[in-house]
């Protein structure tokens, strides 16, 4: 039986990416605004011993998994991941397959789309409906423009979608898993996996956090942040900066939010001394809920903001820590 979304699934050390759910969430989305059944959402686990991973994510958002355990998909490499993927597709013959924009995905999805035969459209943000015409969206010029994809008629559908830029699939299902084999031979494969190295420690992935507290220029110097990072604490969330602060050296890459940076959409974003370059907000106005506190009222982050505090953020801030703490009850 084919289906209308089928989404690749990743996972890591044993455990599910984040992307994967965030790749159903827009799956759901997409197939309640075009008409489609649920039960048309499936996706694809490759590895070894992944039949619980399987089974996780058809609790999460996929009506079917359909994984695959074998030597030559153990880890990942571009080349295998190709030749077992080519064939689900053509077997379940989807309207649309969606990998998240990441380093495996923007690898592999080159060659599905060669493989297929179909375009493709990379680090979408977006999917909308025109006419029953699928666009996909993409910044462009460090966000200054929002590109406007369409892929034509070729099916499926095919794109990959920028991490952090969707929220992930909140609701339960009861779906199936199946298996079968890849029908790739380990010694028939081109590249192979060496080791994953890991950042430095202490570096940190703002497109999952639930909650950042965002500093600007407007905190004066890198030593002001202080007072984001008891806040942060506080909340139990995350320090992003906008991209003067990084280019500054006040805080390392990590923490930018923007077009130049990460995108998020955490479920709450407060944005301090930051006066909203569209730069930014593009990386960031998905947030489920926006707090602005600037001194200037006039200030563009207020457009983007479901509160605005016009006022200085060192009075403001510190309050608000208070204020958390003692409603959590820490003093």
């Amino acid at each position: 039986m084919g289906c209308a979304i089928l989404i690749l699934a990743e996972h890591e050390g044993g455990v599910v990416r984040d992307v994967t759910y965030e790749l159903l969430g827009l799956a759901h989305r997409v197939a309640e605004e075009r008409g489609w059944n649920a039960s048309e959402i499936k996706a694809v686990l490759l590895g070894q011993g992944v039949e619980g991973l399987a089974r996780e994510v058809a609790g999460r958002g996929a009506a079917e998994v359909i994984y695959i355990e074998e030597k030559a998909v153990e880890q990942y490499t571009g080349d295998g991941y190709d030749k077992a993927l080519e064939p689900i597709v053509k077997a379940e013959a989807p309207q649309m397959v969606l990998l998240g924009h990441t380093p495996n995905g923007w690898d592999v999805a080159p060659l599905l789309s060669a493989g297929l035969g179909v375009p493709l459209a990379t680090e979408c943000s977006g999917i909308v409906f025109e006419g029953g015409t699928a666009r996909f969206t993409r910044k462009a010029f460090n966000g200054k423009f929002v590109q406007v994809v369409e892929l034509g008629d070729a099916r499926p559908l095919l794109a990959t979608i920028q991490k952090g830029a969707v929220a992930p699939h909140a609701g339960k299902t009861q779906g199936t898993v199946r298996t079968i084999a890849a029908g790739v031979a380990e010694t028939a494969l081109r590249a192979r996996f060496v080791e994953i190295k890991k950042g430095k420690a202490g570096a940190i992935d703002l497109s999952q956090a639930p909650i950042i507290v965002s500093g600007g220029r407007g905190l004066g110097g890198p030593e002001k942040f202080a007072i984001l990072r008891d806040l942060a604490a506080a909340l139990g969330g995350q320090v992003g900066a906008s991209r003067p602060v990084t280019d500054m050296g006040w805080l390392p890459h990590e923490h930018q939010v923007g077009s130049s940076g990460v995108t998020v959409s955490p479920k709450l974003y407060i944005a301090c001394g930051i006066s909203g370059a569209i730069q930014h907000i593009v990386g960031m106005r998905g947030s489920g809920y926006i707090v602005a506190i600037n001194k200037d009222a006039e200030a563009p982050i207020f457009g983007v903001a479901d509160v605005g505090v016009v006022g200085d953020l060192f009075e403001i801030v510190p309050a608000l820590t208070r204020a958390v703490k003692e409603a959590k009850g820490q003093g």
